[in-house]
């Protein structure tokens, strides 16, 4: 199989070059540089923001798909799907769990209502209305038959450039009492972003087509089953101190940043993030690793760069104060064991 990954050298896009390129693929990448592409790779560069960023792709003999990631102005998806049309066989959009529009309830599929506003020509917007788009610009280009939209939801794992579980491990490797947002056995779902990109190239393969939810099943893991792994992996002194969501929420922390992948059970935000019906997705062979690989894996990735994980810079740092996480600790915030 011939693939195309405009971009590839971080997150999503490169767990996805990594798993072709383990399969045998024959793995083209284009990217602006910034980074170093896995080995392997026939590796082009080219600004798609800038005129004739695409130039590179020229005189290329084609590929059997596409993958995009890309998060901002969806016209930027819509030249690369009219330039690519013709060229590839199918275009492959990661979009994202947000371009549902909010809040979904829980055990929302694909067919729940979308975001409005967002337009296939559109300039960058808000990131649910320019993944909405980009859909659209690959529906656009490629048609409905040959586009898969995949919309992802909460990602982990090696090369997250977000910081959510690179934080947790940072935090916990610190030791001490740490601030852990309770119920202990609050269910989370996500998806490590290898099982992401094993699925992407499947859907490739099965010549997959439409929109798919791509996390993990719910309760794959908990809060605690993801906290107490990391206070293994990490081999840390450090005191989980369980506490009440209400404790939580009454200091100003906010949920999903402040203490990230948390959000409190019985809001609209815990139903949006963490309650996707994803049968479509697990009946065309979406398998997730245990949450104990993921974590170990992306602690030896941590580590790996001096503890210092690569961010986003169209995303805000991620995390507690430590003054205001000591702030609630002080006032009886949890004590070891407990499960709120």
């Amino acid at each position: 199989m011939r693939l195309l990954v405009l971009g590839g050298t971080e997150f999503a896009g490169r767990a996805v070059v990594e798993a072709a390129l383990a399969r045998g693929w024959d793995v083209t990448v284009l990217h602006r540089g910034r980074h170093p592409p896995p080995p392997g790779v026939r590796s082009l560069h080219g600004d798609r923001t800038a005129p004739d960023g695409l130039a590179a792709l020229a005189g290329e003999p084609g590929w059997d798909a596409v993958v995009d990631t890309w998060s901002a102005a969806p016209r930027v998806v819509l030249d690369a799907a009219r330039l690519l049309r013709g060229r590839a066989g199918r275009y492959v959009y990661v979009s994202s769990c947000s371009v549902y529009a909010w809040a979904p309830p829980a055990g929302y599929t694909e067919d729940a209502p979308l975001v409005a506003g967002a337009a296939a020509d559109a300039g960058r917007t808000d990131y649910a209305r320019d993944k909405r788009g980009g859909e659209l610009a690959a529906i656009e280009a490629f048609g409905a038959q040959d586009s898969l939209l995949v919309r992802a939801g909460l990602l982990l794992g090696p090369y997250e450039n977000v910081g959510r579980l690179p934080w947790w491990l940072n935090r916990i490797a610190r030791g001490g009492p740490v601030l852990a947002p309770g119920p202990r056995d609050l269910p989370l779902q996500y998806i490590d972003v290898r099982d992401l990109a094993e699925w992407i190239l499947d859907g490739v393969r099965q010549e997959l087509a439409g929109p798919r939810t791509v996390i993990g099943p719910r309760g794959l893991t908990t809060t605690g089953e993801l906290l107490e792994t990391c206070v293994r992996v990490t081999g840390a002194a450090a005191e989980l101190r369980w506490t009440d969501p209400e404790a939580v929420l009454a200091a100003g922390i906010e949920p999903w940043t402040g203490l990230p992948v948390w959000v409190p059970p019985g809001s609209e935000a815990y139903d949006a993030l963490h309650g996707a019906d994803v049968s479509a997705a697990l009946a065309t062979g979406l398998r997730c690793r245990p949450v104990a690989r993921t974590v170990a894996d992306t602690w030896d990735w941590l580590r790996g760069l001096g503890g210092v994980a690569p961010q986003r810079p169209d995303r805000p740092p991620v995390g507690l104060d430590p003054a205001v996480e000591a702030k609630v600790l002080a006032a009886g915030g949890g004590v070891p064991g407990d499960t709120p």
